[in-house]
C-alpha cells in the first residue's frame, strides 16, 4: 500500500530530464499492459497506443509543437511571459521514445453501457488509461511528460490517424537521471499547489 502511494507522489510531468537510454521492450509492454487495464465505460476500452520512435516523426512533431509554443507566448506580457520563457514545454528529442494514446469513440458501439447520459464518459476512460501508464512507468522508474502544445488535425495527420479517433494525448516515455522533487511549474513559480481543504466539499458546493 505504501508503494502504491510513494508512486503517486513521485510522479513528475518530465521535461528535462530524460537521459535517451534504450527502452526495454518487456518493460515497455508491462507498462503498456497497465494502460490496457485501465477501468473503461461499459467495457468499451476505447484506447490505442502508437509507439513512435522514427525521429523525423518526432523532429516534425518538436517543430509543431514550439510553433504552438510560441502562439501561447505571444498572449503574454511582463512577469508572466519572462516565466513561462524559462519553462522547457516538452521533452520530445531527449526522450526514448513516445507514445501517442487516441480515443475511438465508436469503439463498443452503437450502444455503450453506461455513456448514454455523459458522452464524454469514453474520453475520461481514456484519460484513466492514461493514468495507469504514467503511474506505471513512474514504479519501473522511467520519466512520462504529456505534451499539449499541438493541434489534434496536425497530430492526426502526421501519424494517419483515421478520421473520426482522436489524439488525447502525446506522452513522451524513458529513462531518466532522475525526477524533480517539486513539479516544473511550482518551481518557476508559474502556479501553486491548491490545498486539499480548498478542493474538498461536505455534501453542496461551498459547504
Amino acid at each position: 500500500m505504501r508503494d502504491l502511494y510513494e508512486v503517486i507522489f513521485r510522479r513528475r510531468d518530465v521535461r528535462a530530464e530524460f537521459t535517451g537510454a534504450p527502452v526495454d521492450p518487456a518493460v515497455l509492454d508491462r507498462i503498456l499492459t497497465a494502460a490496457h487495464a485501465a477501468p473503461s465505460v461499459g467495457l468499451s476500452q476505447p484506447w490505442d497506443f502508437v509507439v513512435i520512435r522514427s525521429p523525423r516523426i518526432k523532429e516534425d512533431f518538436h517543430h509543431h509543437v514550439h510553433t504552438e509554443r510560441d502562439v501561447f507566448a505571444a498572449t503574454l506580457t511582463g512577469e508572466e511571459k519572462a516565466r513561462f520563457d524559462r519553462i522547457k514545454i516538452d521533452g520530445v528529442r531527449e526522450s526514448s521514445l513516445s507514445i501517442v494514446v487516441t480515443y475511438d469513440p465508436a469503439r463498443g458501439g452503437p450502444s455503450i453501457l453506461g455513456r448514454h447520459a455523459i458522452a464524454d464518459a469514453g474520453l475520461y476512460s481514456v484519460c484513466l488509461a492514461v493514468q495507469n501508464l504514467w503511474l506505471a512507468a513512474t514504479a519501473e522508474g522511467f520519466g512520462v511528460g504529456w505534451v499539449s502544445f499541438y493541434r489534434e488535425e496536425f497530430l492526426s495527420g502526421l501519424l494517419g490517424i483515421p478520421a473520426g479517433i482522436r489524439p488525447v494525448a502525446w506522452l513522451c516515455l524513458g529513462p531518466v537521471s532522475h525526477l524533480a522533487e517539486v513539479p516544473d511549474l511550482e518551481r518557476h513559480g508559474w502556479r501553486r499547489r491548491r490545498p486539499l481543504s480548498a478542493a474538498v466539499h461536505d455534501d453542496r458546493w461551498g459547504a
